[in-house]
């Protein structure tokens, strides 16, 4: 890849690479018990006890992050769970339907795959409903299958994609009337740890996040990461997104980023603008919800960005949620339980937990 002024030089690739080799290098961990809460294969939960076996442990539900699709499931963050439990936590860790390259994309008439080199991101509405699913089930499931589980004190928690889809669970009371996930009151949480999230969609689609994935989730048009309206994403600087992709908004205009919003990101798709009402957490404010995000100032997948405008969006609501920055650190070491900040994420969940 030829840098680009802007773009994330060599050093921060190999780092990238570096982390990213590290957390993938654990092995998957067995959890203690699975239950289903729906009849597809992948509407599954996986659940680790605490290893000290204490009662009344709290219950951390982990979903796992991949761009929302289908190549990464969540055996890679089950060394996160493993983690998690010696420290005295209860831990579900969900599975749900991600897009794949055996679907179409998430319009009528589409060819599978169509406009994609790799698998489409995410399903439309099946990665919603999973979610929404999973967690109404969850007290049930597991009071049956964590015993020692307190399911009064829930706090959901998840990285990448996967946090974009722990802040939108949170916020699900917030959802336009009429939709099918919408609840008639604030979910019974303790609170939110979303690590390095695809929060904003807005300045995602702006940064090209992982391959205009948030545009395949939304079922925007393919071939576009933007669709099509780079210039109102940033203001008439396309160029920074197109050369720059994710680490353009070291040198691209990233206060126009952040003054732009999910339809203009868009380019005036209007299947994708009208998803990004029911499914964009920069959107879906205030929730009412404690809420914290950790998020590694070096993260080149996910920049630091897309939780910046998240909170700032959460603030001209009337709302604080809380950033913690990390130095020195990208996207991957916070799910690698070798790895310090995995020891940040770890207590910002009992912050909340306990």
């Amino acid at each position: 890849m030829t840098d680009f002024p802007g773009s994330p030089d060599s050093a921060a690739r190999e780092r990238d690479a570096a982390e990213s080799a590290s957390a993938f290098a654990h092995p998957a961990v067995a959890p203690d018990r699975t239950a289903a809460y729906g009849d597809h294969p992948d509407q599954v939960v996986d659940f680790y006890a605490p290893r000290d076996g204490r009662t009344g442990a709290p219950l951390v539900v982990l979903l796992h992050g991949g761009a929302w699709r289908s190549p990464y499931d969540r055996a890679h963050v089950s060394p996160l769970a493993d983690f998690l439990a010696r420290r005295g936590f209860a831990v579900a860790n969900v599975e749900y339907r991600r897009g794949g390259d055996d679907i179409p994309r998430q319009r009528d008439g589409a060819e599978p795959g169509a406009g994609s080199a790799g698998p489409v991101a995410g399903r439309w509405p099946e990665t919603f409903d999973d979610v929404a699913a999973a967690l109404d089930a969850m007290p049930a499931l597991a009071s049956r299958e964590l015993p020692g589980a307190d399911v009064r004190r829930i706090v959901v928690s998840g990285h990448s994609a996967g946090g974009h889809l722990a802040l939108w669970a949170a916020a699900r009371h917030v959802l336009p009337e009429g939709s099918p996930w919408r609840l008639p009151a604030p979910p019974s949480l303790r609170g939110v740890v979303a690590l390095a999230p695809i929060a904003d969609f807005a300045t995602a689609v702006g940064l090209g996040v992982c391959g205009g994935a948030v545009t395949q989730l939304l079922g925007g048009e393919a071939g576009s990461v933007l669709g099509g309206d780079a210039g109102a994403v940033l203001g008439g600087d396309a160029g920074a997104v197109l050369d720059g992709g994710a680490g353009s908004v070291l040198g691209g205009d990233a206060g126009a980023v952040l003054d732009s919003d999910a339809g203009s990101a868009l380019g005036g798709d209007a299947v994708a603008v009208e998803r990004a009402a029911h499914a964009d957490p920069g959107v879906l404010l205030p929730t009412g919800i404690a809420t914290a995000i950790v998020h590694g100032v070096e993260d080149i997948v996910v920049p630091p960005t897309v939780s910046e405008a998240y909170v700032d969006a959460a603030a001209r609501s009337g709302e604080t949620v809380g950033l913690t920055l990390l130095g020195g650190v990208g996207h991957f070491p916070l799910i690698d339980p070798s790895a310090d900040a995995c020891a940040v994420v770890a207590e910002e969940l009992a912050q909340l937990a306990w």
